[in-house]
């Protein structure tokens, strides 16, 4: 854990030094120790900052999502981006931008209201007979969903203009050009998720050993699934808001947390807090770089990482069930 929290910092001042502009590492790095020149110290702290600590919080809100999102559905494939969770977050903000809002408090609002939509729409899919222990059947099944909300989405691009213009490089998920004020609208429902994971943590590692256990250690299983669904529509809903439905991470993060501390879900927790935040800044960092002067979206990154993994499980052993 703590090489991890090591490896963190390392990159995050990474992200600082590194961007697509023509402020170079030197001079960035000049700003960090109090001499950089005034157009360093604006792309440093009023671009690459936020940007970094925006990549962190949705880094850490995706991970722990997927996480509960499998531990709950006890299904290895179960991930926010694929499942249509995040499309469901992206669709209500679309429409909602249509509508004509833009303040960025109402869109995290109504990206997790589409968010929880998305959750009970998956875990609907789950509980259908023959469905929740067929994870590739399940997938296939989030991936239409997911195409279906997409096609929404876009079809209210060719519709409005503004929307358009407000979403386009948001759709396929991005952290370029967010503001702080973005991460301090978000950071009251990351703190309400956290302190419901805290609370159904332990019974959430009873479930995992059958209802029957679980019930007869004194926890509610129904009543655990509800706090994961909010949970999880108040980390998704929050992150798609800020950033856009950016796919991979929630399944990428927890599938390399597990690799490493085995299948309690309270050790995957915990490495889910420094792995998430690892993998979309070095997404991110990638995505400064690879055609720079121009920016690819993150989406675009997380997916090329994220789609050797989603072959790797299905193809593992351990399928269909955590």
């Amino acid at each position: 854990m703590m090489f991890l929290l090591v490896l963190l910092a390392a990159v995050a001042i990474v992200s600082l030094l590194l961007g697509a502009g023509e402020v170079t590492p030197g001079r960035a790095l000049a700003v960090l120790t109090g001499h950089g020149d005034d157009e360093a110290t604006f792309v440093v702290g009023a671009l690459r900052a936020p940007r970094t600590l925006i990549g962190i919080v949705i880094g850490i809100s995706l991970g722990l999502a997927g996480a509960l999102l499998q531990a709950v559905s006890r299904n290895p494939l179960a991930e926010p981006g694929l499942l249509g969770v995040s499309a469901g977050a992206a669709f209500a903000v679309g429409v909602s931008l249509w509508l004509g809002a833009s303040a960025a408090t109402l869109r995290i609002a109504v990206g997790q209201l589409g968010a929880l939509l998305g959750c009970l729409a998956v875990l609907g899919v789950v509980r259908l007979r023959g469905m929740g222990g067929d994870p590739v059947r399940l997938v296939l099944a989030g991936a239409a969903f997911s195409s279906l909300l997409a096609s929404l989405t876009s079809l209210l691009l060719l519709f409005d203009q503004r929307t358009a213009d407000e979403i386009r490089f948001w759709v396929v998920g991005s952290l370029a050009g967010r503001r702080l004020e973005e991460l301090i609208a978000v950071l009251p429902s990351l703190a309400l998720a956290l302190g419901i994971i805290a609370v159904i943590a332990r019974p959430l590692a009873a479930l995992a050993l059958g209802e029957r256990v679980a019930s007869g250690l004194g926890h509610h299983p129904g009543r655990v699934r509800l706090l994961v669904i909010l949970a999880v529509a108040l980390l998704v809903g929050a992150a798609t808001a800020v950033a856009g439905p950016i796919a991979f991470v929630g399944l990428v993060v927890p599938f390399a947390a597990r690799a490493l501390a085995g299948p309690d879900i309270r050790r995957t927790l915990w490495l889910c807090l420094p792995l998430g935040p690892l993998m979309v800044l070095v997404a991110d960092i990638v995505s400064r770089l690879v055609v720079a002067p121009s920016e690819l979206p993150i989406g675009v990154l997380t997916a090329l990482l994220g789609a050797p993994v989603l072959v790797a499980v299905v193809r593992a052993r351990r399928l269909p069930t955590l």
